[in-house]
């Protein structure tokens, strides 16, 4: 009537990162096989490339290593599901990174963001370790994977939402005329 508890399959290992359950005590987060997931959420995902797979798109690495604030606003656009244009992000990112030479920590926060969008893992490094000591092959990696995942970011959010045939969310309602002489 009652399972054993040897024939029940083995909890996956808890990290130690408390996490209260509202039931008598506290759950841990546990390791999946492809990242850290909350019980009963699918694993996180990898990224489709590596950090260092600079060479699997030149054009894009050398736009970067020379002007790295295109490659940035192109990216912030998309996750920005076109909220902030890709000229606005890439002149504050040009301003942040004159006035202080802190643009790493700007940029790590959209990393974050995607990761989150996307479900990815924080790997190789947390975000900000990854900007902050490889801030062109971190836009790089980050270009890539919204490449892979269908979009063009040489267009734009608006733009890849009416060739993938879907209306942006972001897309203010059509008004009608008011009185007219």
């Amino acid at each position: 009537m009652y399972s054993k508890q040897e024939d029940a399959a083995p909890a996956p290992p808890a990290t130690g990162i408390p996490m209260n359950s509202g039931v008598g005590g506290n759950t841990y987060y546990h390791a999946g096989t492809t990242g850290f997931a909350l019980p009963g959420q699918a694993p996180l995902a990898a990224w489709s490339t590596g950090l260092c797979n600079c060479f699997d798109d030149c054009g894009n690495c050398c736009v970067t290593c020379l002007c790295p604030c295109i490659t940035f606003g192109q990216i912030a656009e998309i996750i920005d599901r076109g909220s902030t244009s890709c000229g606005a992000s890439g002149a504050l990112y040009t301003l942040i990174m004159l006035l202080t030479g802190c643009q790493c920590i700007y940029s790590c926060f959209y990393r974050a963001k995607m990761r989150a969008q996307y479900g990815l893992q924080e790997s190789p490094c947390a975000d900000c370790c990854v900007h902050w000591c490889c801030e062109p092959c971190a836009l790089c990696q980050e270009y890539r994977e919204l490449k892979k995942r269908g979009f063009d970011l040489k267009l734009g959010w608006h733009a890849n939402m009416e060739r993938q045939g879907r209306t942006p969310a972001t897309m203010p309602p059509l008004m009608h005329p008011g009185m007219t002489r």
